[in-house]
């Protein structure tokens, strides 16, 4: 039976899975590893206190993930994926309150990146750093 995500336990697991899945996947896994050039460790422990601070308000998470994305080579079919992937892997894993918020958190932050993205682009400007 599937848990809840608890804690920062949880998110390791959450986070290890998906970013798996997106470095074995043919549309996310090359965007990725462009910009992360094999040095995963370092992103999935910022990823740990990204969710952990999304989730638990831990405060951890230091940074502008929006920049970190916005000049990507990425559409909407990528997001849709990445949606997909991270859904899936909470579903496989977790179950409860924490696990529908985080689905829904990563819905919002797709949406939301995906307007910014596409905003960016059309108007040839560059978000403020």
């Amino acid at each position: 039976m599937a848990v809840d995500i608890k804690g920062l336990a949880e998110i390791k697991i959450l986070v290890d899975h998906f970013y798996l899945k997106v470095r074995h996947d043919d549309l996310l896994g090359p965007v990725f590893e462009s910009r992360i050039r094999g040095h995963w460790h370092p992103h999935l422990q910022k990823m740990y206190t990204f969710w952990d601070s999304v989730l638990f308000a831990s405060q951890t998470y230091k940074g502008s993930p929006f920049l970190k994305h916005y000049d990507l080579p990425v559409s909407d079919k990528h997001f849709t994926q990445w949606l997909h992937l991270f859904n899936q892997t909470i579903d496989e894993f977790f179950s409860g309150p924490k696990a529908e918020e985080a689905k829904n958190r990563a819905y919002l932050m797709s949406e939301m990146f995906q307007k910014k993205i596409n905003a960016y682009r059309q108007s040839g400007s560059q978000p403020l750093l």
